[in-house]
């Protein structure tokens, strides 16, 4: 059958558009969509848990009519609790977890007609910086360079949007596991503030607060618009975060203001970074200089990063360990071999070491942390670092076969030191994005990272939209991508 041959030329919103005045059909959009994942997801490794044959009925008449309707959707499998979208959450413990409801954000992404037909892949709890959960039989790959890792953690869906396979797709962050992918496969990820979208019903908050949902998306209008679809407390939120002046799009289509920016070369606590990601910061610094802003070298040093990391990891062990135990409870039974890797079980391990005092004060450390943040962010409004301190990894240089949780995250060669910016702004809940700007002379992406006040998310979004209009990355495509011969057969990944 042939397939819509420009469906990677529009964004989720151009898509939308085309369906809403029948110039093309959802079923053509899904066409598209389920074409270019045979033909990718084998070199990819990227989705799971597919459910074409609803889609396609879906795509015949069944979606609401709201503002994407009709467009191609994957959600990232890892939370995201959808009653018709049976999870592995990244791990064999864990496998084929069914649910009796719909997660508020999941109830408000459907109601915007979004056709989704799978989930993508995610490291075992979301824990690590690379997608290659055994689960899924081997890792997931980047389609910039198949020997490299999409990030997490969610790999997955940074894979299939970078790859064309949707215009985009859902993610979450709890240490950078939207911004990670982004900057690793040339995408836009933005984390609002913390609470900005609901958690419940299924927890009251992740990781201490720390987690928030999000998206990967090619363009920074899509991620505007899946922010104001989902955006907003659920019922019985622990807490809310402060209310939008306007809207995500809104900031999105508006001028910005000078803003005062400051610039930080190295990492937060002053270590070099890779010769790529130091370019990619002092590029970004000129473009902003250019457009109007004032540009001024500073990094938040007086803030305790290194504390703050520390209390991340205790914080996130014993996340884990709850998730592992409350799994074997269900299934009334105690951990066999080949339930969870070795990061998850040293994890585990660790978080048996802390007690509910120790506990409580890794929390404290990190509510210190956001106040000596704060502190800083009286001087500037925006915080320009390097999204990573180095271009993708290699592929396994981060899978959960290491023997030490505590060694995978804060040894030298550990996850803080190839992400040491991203986990800051979960922990302080500032809003903070990973933008497109910079790939290196052998073609990787190596995103830029923007950080900003508390609850000042469309300031954020604002100079996001302002850099894209000034060095637009959209066109930008992956090696590794579908092709359709002249007969309007599916062709092969290039």
């Amino acid at each position: 059958m042939p397939c819509f041959e420009e469906y990677e030329s529009f964004d989720a919103i151009g898509l939308a558009d085309l369906i809403a005045k029948r110039e093309i059909s959802a079923s053509d959009a899904l066409d598209a969509a389920l074409a270019r994942a045979h033909a990718l997801n084998p070199e990819l490794n990227a989705l799971t848990m597919l459910r074409e044959d609803a889609a396609r009925q879906a795509a015949e008449g069944r979606l609401p009519d709201g503002p994407l309707s009709g467009v191609p959707f994957l959600l990232k499998d890892l939370g995201a609790e959808a009653i018709d979208f049976p999870a592995n959450n990244g791990s064999n413990l864990l496998r084929d977890t069914r649910y009796s409801q719909n997660a508020t954000l999941i109830d408000r992404l459907f109601a915007s007609g979004v056709n989704t037909f799978g989930r993508t892949t995610a490291p075992e709890g979301g824990v690590g910086c690379a997608t290659e959960a055994a689960v899924y039989g081997g890792p997931t790959r980047n389609p910039w360079d198949l020997e490299r890792t999409p990030g997490g953690s969610s790999g997955g869906s940074g894979a299939a949007v970078a790859a064309g396979i949707v215009p985009a797709a859902h993610g979450s962050d709890g240490g950078g596991s939207v911004r990670i992918p982004a900057s690793s496969c040339g995408l836009f990820g933005f984390k609002p503030t913390r609470a900005r979208l609901p958690d419940g019903p299924f927890s009251g908050e992740g990781w201490a607060g720390m987690a928030i949902e999000g998206f990967l998306t090619r363009s920074v209008r899509d991620t505007a618009l899946l922010l104001d679809i989902c955006e907003g407390a659920d019922l019985g939120a622990p807490y809310w975060a402060p209310p939008l002046h306007a809207s995500f799009t809104a900031a999105a289509d508006a001028t910005g203001k000078p803003l005062r920016i400051a610039v930080c070369e190295t990492t937060l606590t002053g270590d070099p970074i890779h010769a790529d990601c130091r370019t990619a910061v002092q590029d970004a610094a000129k473009l902003l200089e250019s457009m109007g802003h004032a540009v001024t070298p500073a990094c938040p040093q007086a803030a305790d990063t290194v504390g703050m990391m520390t209390a991340w990891t205790d914080i996130v062990a014993s996340g884990t360990a709850l998730w592992v135990r409350k799994a074997l409870a269900k299934r009334n039974r105690d951990l066999r071999p080949d339930d969870i890797e070795n990061v998850v079980r040293s994890a585990c391990a660790h978080a048996a070491t802390i007690s509910g005092d120790a506990y409580l004060e890794a929390v404290e450390k990190i509510h210190a942390y956001g106040r000596q943040m704060a502190a800083f962010f009286q001087d500037y409004d925006v915080l320009l670092t390097a999204t990573l301190a180095e271009p993708p990894a290699l592929v396994g240089r981060f899978s959960h076969d290491r023997e030490s949780y505590l060694d995978y995250r804060l040894g030298p060669d550990g996850v803080f030191a190839y992400s040491p910016f991203t986990a800051s702004f979960n922990a302080t809940g500032q809003p903070a994005a990973s933008v497109p700007l910079h790939w290196t002379a052998s073609g990787l992406p190596v995103g830029i990272h923007l950080a900003g006040r508390f609850g000042e998310d469309e300031t954020l979004m604002t100079l996001c939209a302002e850099l894209e209009r000034a060095q637009p990355w959209f066109a930008k495509r992956p090696p590794v991508r579908f092709r359709q011969d002249n007969s309007g057969n599916s062709g092969e990944p290039q």
